[in-house]
């Protein structure tokens, strides 16, 4: 059985790659975007966090949770989101992927692949870092030819604020070229 290791860091900001089953692109559909916006509502009530950074791709989203001071359970909050957007994944009567037998004694659903890749940051140059790369990524995917296009990123909020210009994205940041350790 694989030994999962999580680094648990209270008031941290994690940055997150959490990918559909069998890399199913649902989640820019009007439902999966629909979902997931109404799931993290509801589990920020009950589990509360700031989405710090985020970009949603058909089949994997991106993000950089920052968690209350005193608090370090992130993969609490994911695992909720998961299953609220499951639960109304289902109940709208839209189509999920194939499971083996094993997987649905377990009580997986072909929605989401298990578990959530993780890595916690470190210092603002490491935050910079994943952020730009998670802006990067629709382009990266081919799904844009300008990062300023995806609509489904909080690269617009980022401009807004001041953080990147508006033509952002012309190429490749270096920093995050590569292999890195994305979870994709």
């Amino acid at each position: 059985m694989s030994d999962y290791r999580r680094y648990f860091v209270p008031g941290s900001m994690i940055y997150l790659t959490v990918v559909t089953y069998g890399r199913r692109p649902i989640l820019t559909t009007d439902h999966g975007r629909c979902f997931l916006r109404n799931a993290i509502k509801k589990i920020q009530r009950r589990f509360p966090f700031t989405l710090f950074a985020t970009c949603l791709l058909p089949d994997h989203w991106h993000l950089i949770m920052q968690l209350p001071s005193g608090d370090a359970n992130y993969s609490v909050r994911i695992k909720r989101i998961k299953e609220e957007f499951t639960i109304k994944w289902r109940a709208s009567g839209l189509p999920e992927a194939e499971v083996t037998k094993a997987q649905r004694r377990k009580g997986e659903r072909g929605i989401w692949q298990p578990r959530a890749w993780e890595h916690t940051i470190v210092d603002e140059k490491d935050l910079e870092r994943c952020v730009d790369y998670i802006h990067w990524n629709p382009r990266k995917h081919g799904l844009v030819a300008r990062i300023q296009d995806w609509k489904w990123s909080s690269f617009h909020r980022f401009v807004n604020e001041g953080q990147y210009e508006q033509n952002w994205g012309g190429e490749e940041p270096s920093h995050i070229q590569g292999n890195g350790p994305w979870g994709e």
